[in-house]
């Protein structure tokens, strides 16, 4: 299984959510959404997947944004403003290859690789 953690380097729950895999012993990879940019395509499935939820309405970013753009938010707005506001994304985004997990809880992180472990 391949798994691919993105997210910020300085985000809290992001930290948090790669010490856990640290301390299970998970291989993952790392990926900062700054650093290195998403996809439209890739954006566009995981919306297709995860709906709106990819989109932090909680974040700093979404508040600096219009009102217009806030509320005329669907699937291909959401498309733009990720790729040009890459911390609108909600952190962490964990991909398994199998399927993909937005936010960090450990409980549910420990579900998810109690199926893939040992």
């Amino acid at each position: 299984m391949s798994t691919t953690l993105y997210g910020i380097k300085n985000c809290d729950t992001v930290r948090a959510a790669r010490r856990w895999l640290d301390s299970h012993n998970i291989d993952y990879v790392f990926s900062d959404v700054r650093e290195q940019a998403l996809s439209p395509e890739q954006l566009r499935a995981w919306l297709q997947e995860l709906g709106l939820a990819l989109v932090n309405k909680r974040s700093t970013t979404w508040k600096q944004l219009s009102q217009s753009e806030r509320d005329n938010l669907d699937a291909e707005t959401a498309v733009a403003l990720l790729s040009q506001h890459p911390t609108l994304m909600k952190r962490p985004l964990l991909d398994t290859g199998r399927e993909r997990h937005l936010g960090f809880k450990a409980e549910d992180y420990q579900r998810l690789f109690a199926h893939h472990t040992l």
